[in-house]
């Protein structure tokens, strides 16, 4: 699939979706919202963002016969497919084995790695070897051993796909080595009925649902704490979106967890991102100290990990302005390699350029993907290239290396375009006459630069398309003295002498007050009198 030619239909449709709400019959508004529309002014360029190259961390297998994982691990943890449930040995990234280790010295830690960078194993493997041992010293079902805990039900749902994979994918029904569960308020009464009678190792759940395993007296959440009593383990994914009360909620409840069931609970915690300022010693120490209060146990600044990330390009490759302009006239080559597209001196560019960059002697993911505007511009300045060129052979490059894959499947550039859509909702304007006003699709009080022009929001008439001020009159013995800025969804004020209503520019006077019964609709007029007039309302 092309994901710019995706994005430009999406684009085009949503369009035409926000432009029929609304009949424009001004000529200047008219315009300004058709320029707004060609500027993109609602849905701005599209931004690159590549998905980086982990440093290796090694295999589950090599773990293993290290000894730092049970040999059950080497079974479960393996790249499986429904054609091939045996699977393949697993290669971790390094930042997945060093979570894993840090697991094994019964320490709590915060994994803050990128989205798409696996932060799941990096719990779940030593969760599933602590089960393995429990089970091997213990025997039998030793109650819940876990209890992850997600924000959203759609990553709980997720995960349990994803487990599925490793836990029952290969395995007998029936015959899995380590059991799991989802208790989200998804579940009917049986499945709850099931996992009160049959506790699984782990748990998987939200904050609000875990919240009303610590506090209802229902018989199925009743026999979950009593199986949960000894629990290992308590993940947070997602730690950023517990903020403010929220924050202070789940808090609360890691600690009334810890209280009852553990209080040397291992606490482990991700997040896409924490800190974003300072130096990275600072950015881990923040981290630390901010995962430490929400979890009521210390988390060592060491025990805060994040991606390795490698270069899989020469970064001097793209530096070369001459190879880079060569190879835009030439063009994208069909089926490109992975060994092709590492010296090429596009693919470095796109990776040093757009994927890539450096602190403290540290490789890091960019902070700041450009747009595709933004990328094409830059390389066209460096090479010297028509912008427009640029723009064409950078997306098919992308889209090119994106579709070269190595012996595993994998791309050699995976990148993902994130388009921002914004509501096509509100135009303000001045009081003033047609082609006078001043006109603008930001929302804000007053015309720039001009503190004594108030700005308006219009409304519009969906048969004909006449424009509406709706305003608050402020009024003087009944009469309208000022008129201020009103959303046309508010109708009530708390002062007497204020009243909604719109004003209707109308500079060729074709609703004239001298002659109503000629230019305004019969049921707006009331006939009672010697002539007719408008209804007062």
């Amino acid at each position: 699939m092309d994901v710019f030619e995706f994005r430009n239909e999406i684009i085009d449709e949503y369009q035409k979706f926000s432009r029929s709400f609304a009949k424009i019959r001004t000529d200047d508004i008219r315009q300004a919202v058709d320029k707004a529309n060609r500027a993109g002014h609602f849905w701005p360029a599209p931004l690159i963002q590549l998905n980086p190259n982990f440093a290796h961390g090694g295999y589950v297998d090599e773990l293993v016969k290290d000894r730092i994982l049970q040999d059950e691990c080497r079974k479960i943890f393996r790249l499986k497919r429904r054609e091939n449930v045996q699977g393949e040995s697993l290669r971790l990234h390094r930042h997945q084995a060093d979570a894993i280790k840090i697991a094994m010295r019964n320490e709590s830690f915060v994994l803050t790695t990128g989205t798409g960078s696996g932060k799941s194993l990096a719990y779940f493997i030593p969760i599933v070897d602590a089960v393995l041992r429990a089970k091997r010293f213990r025997g039998g079902n030793n109650g819940i051993s876990a209890i992850v805990v997600y924000p959203m039900n759609a990553l709980c749902n997720s995960q349990r796909e994803e487990l599925e994979k490793y836990l029952s994918l290969g395995f007998p029904v029936g015959e899995q080595l380590v059991s799991f569960a989802r208790y989200t308020g998804q579940e009917g009464q049986d499945e709850r009925d099931r996992i009160a009678n049959n506790p699984p190792d782990i748990l998987l759940t939200n904050y609000m649902m875990l919240e009303l395993i610590m506090t209802r007296f229902q018989h199925t959440d009743i026999a979950i704490r009593q199986h949960a009593a000894g629990l290992r383990f308590l993940v947070l994914d997602e730690l950023h979106t517990y903020r403010g009360r929220q924050g202070a909620d789940v808090s609360m409840l890691v600690r009334r967890v810890r209280e009852r069931f553990n209080d040397k609970l291992l606490c482990i915690g991700t997040s896409a991102t924490l800190a974003s300022e300072g130096s990275l010693r600072e950015r881990r120490e923040k981290i630390a100290d901010v995962a430490g209060r929400l979890f009521g146990a210390t988390v060592k600044p060491e025990n805060v990990v994040s991606e390795t990330l490698r270069c899989v390009t020469d970064p001097a490759n793209g530096q070369n302005k001459a190879a880079l302009r060569n190879a835009i006239e030439r063009g994208v080559a069909n089926n490109m390699t992975h060994d092709e597209l590492r010296v090429h001196p596009v693919a470095s560019w796109v990776e040093h350029q757009l994927g890539l960059t450096t602190i403290e002697g540290t490789i890091v993911r960019n902070p700041k993907p450009p747009s595709i505007l933004e990328a094409s511009k830059r390389l066209a300045e460096q090479t010297s290239v028509d912008l427009n060129l640029c723009e064409v052979y950078l997306t098919n490059f992308l889209l090119a290396a994106h579709q070269s894959r190595n012996a595993q499947g994998q791309s050699f550039f995976a990148f993902r375009l994130h388009q921002f859509i914004s509501g096509a909702w509100n135009i303000y304007t001045t009081i003033q006459a047609e082609g006078e006003r001043y006109l603008t699709l930001n929302g804000q009080q007053f015309q720039p630069g001009h503190r004594d022009r108030l700005l308006f929001p219009l409304a519009f008439c969906r048969s004909c398309g006449q424009e509406y001020l709706p305003v608050w009159a402020n009024l003087s013995g009944k009469i309208p003295r000022s008129f201020e800025p009103r959303d046309i969804t508010e109708r009530s004020n708390d002062e007497a002498n204020v009243i909604f209503g719109y004003l209707m520019p109308d500079p060729k006077g074709i609703f004239s007050v001298d002659d109503v019964e000629a230019s305004f609709p019969e049921d707006w007029l009331d006939f009672g009198g010697e002539r007719p007039k408008l209804k007062p309302y």
